[in-house]
């Protein structure tokens, strides 16, 4: 009998493996890099402030600003021009003073010059500061020191130019308390003389919500300069003008 010849049996066919979802997972964040971006993060100013001690400011912080304010537009010999001597410094507020007890210690003769004088559109003291609001706090501060003096708020809110020329063309001043900008203007319009001015005290040291002092404002830095170069420069150096930093 012949053999049957049996088909061939096919292979059981393997089963296609399915694709796997395959998930890229991110290497999780050590301390160590989380410092490191953490400390290449641009600190803000007042973070810097927050932290730090205040500082009273010096005279050789007022020659270094005034330096570096003019050191774009003017040569070597004309920036040692702007250099104040030292003798027409008072001496810095070290943080410990009031206004009145600052202003008492520095000008221990007040009451005799504010007594002699009687010239109108000038005054024998002018204090600088930021803003309308700070004037009215140091203007309620100096009780103690200003004791009869006239004083007279010299800021642009809510009051004219002109209405603080007739105020001031009216009776001797012997006290001015505002912002640059507003001094700066009667200046401008001769409405105030500075050649009688004895004392400029700059509110220096104090910081606003920002932690800013009034030189760190940009704006009010300006036109504290733009005011030195009307006359206070050259009465400081014949030595008839003294500055303070409160």
């Amino acid at each position: 009998m012949k053999r049957q010849k049996t088909a061939p049996v096919p292979a059981p066919s393997k089963k296609t493996k399915q694709p796997k979802e395959c998930f890229l997972t991110q290497p999780k964040e050590t301390k160590e890099e989380s410092t490191k971006t953490r400390k290449w993060r641009k600190k803000k100013i007042t973070d810097i402030l927050a932290k730090s001690e205040p500082k009273p400011g010096t005279p050789e912080d007022l020659q270094k600003l005034i330096k570096d304010y003019y050191s774009s537009n003017r040569s070597v010999i004309e920036l040692e021009e702007l250099n104040l001597p030292d003798s027409c410094f008072l001496k810095a507020n070290d943080l410990t003073h009031s206004l009145s007890s600052y202003l008492k210690e520095m000008c221990p003769k007040w009451v005799k010059l504010r007594k002699n004088h009687t010239e109108k559109k000038s005054v024998l003291m002018l204090i600088l500061c930021s803003s309308a609001v700070r004037a009215l706090e140091l203007i309620r501060s100096m009780t103690a020191f200003k004791g009869d003096s006239k004083v007279m708020k010299l800021f642009a809110k809510h009051i004219k130019v002109q209405e603080q020329i007739k105020l001031l063309e009216k009776r001797a001043v012997h006290l001015g308390v505002g912002t640059p900008g507003r001094i700066k203007e009667l200046v401008k319009q001769g409405g105030l003389n500075l050649n009688p001015l004895k004392f400029l005290v700059f509110d220096w040291n104090w910081r606003d919500q920002k932690l800013k002092r009034m030189m760190d404002i940009p704006e009010i830095r300006k036109e504290v300069f733009e005011l030195l170069e009307m006359g206070v420069l050259s009465l400081c150096k014949s030595e008839s003008l003294k500055l303070g930093l409160f």
